[in-house]
């Protein structure tokens, strides 16, 4: 799935991305170092994998999006 880095704090390594159609996810520090980045700009086209349904939907992956 991909989607758009929209917040990112270095400190704590979590943040939130918007998905296409605006749904905001937040991501924790687990799935930032899952994927292996250093840093995450705002703007930023990211792949995600998430897990669970509607609200209890959690990013378990986040990784930049390459073409």
């Amino acid at each position: 799935m991909q989607a758009t880095a929209y917040t990112y704090d270095p400190e704590t390594r979590s943040g939130s991305v918007l998905l296409d159609d605006g749904t905001p996810l937040e991501f924790g520090a687990a799935a930032f170092d899952a994927g292996g980045l250093r840093l995450l700009r705002p703007g930023q086209r990211v792949r995600i994998e998430v897990t669970g349904e509607g609200a209890g939907r959690v990013v378990t992956f986040l990784t930049l999006q390459t073409l």
